[in-house]
């Protein structure tokens, strides 16, 4: 079987995630400079099947836009036309990242580890994808 990659898309850093072949469990993959993201993913779609991508959308609270949005809407665009057999989909990431830096409190990190915002943009794309296993 095929994977599923979830992409918690950002300005600086983006974080991955992804699961196992049998789509059970999502696991943090990394976070990778958002300026080599596209490079790390045609590495990787080259390794690995993947079926689908999830990518989290910014949304306010009353369901307007973030100033991350846009980004987001033009990573979309640019990755449909790099990888056009792979279907794309966005999720509602809401909280995610305060859902993570709850999760690194819950898994006892010290406080200098839970300021590692790569860990918390890995752990927020983690839980995109758990949030979407949950939902299928």
């Amino acid at each position: 079987m095929a994977r599923i990659m979830a992409i918690d898309y950002g300005g600086k850093r983006t974080g991955l995630a992804v699961t196992d072949p049998f789509q059970i469990i999502a696991n943090g993959l990394t976070t990778v400079e958002t300026k080599k993201l596209m490079e790390y993913l045609k590495k990787y779609f080259q390794t690995e099947n993947v079926e689908k991508v999830i990518i989290g959308e910014p949304k306010n609270w009353d369901d307007t836009d973030t100033h991350a949005t846009p980004l987001v809407r033009r990573f979309l665009e640019q990755f449909k036309k790099e990888f056009p057999l792979i279907p794309i989909e966005t999720v509602d990431e809401r909280y995610t990242s305060k859902m993570a830096t709850r999760a690194m409190i819950d898994m006892g990190l010290k406080k200098k580890q839970r300021q590692n915002k790569a860990l918390v943009d890995e752990i927020a794309a983690t839980i995109i994808l758990q949030e979407y296993l949950e939902r299928l």
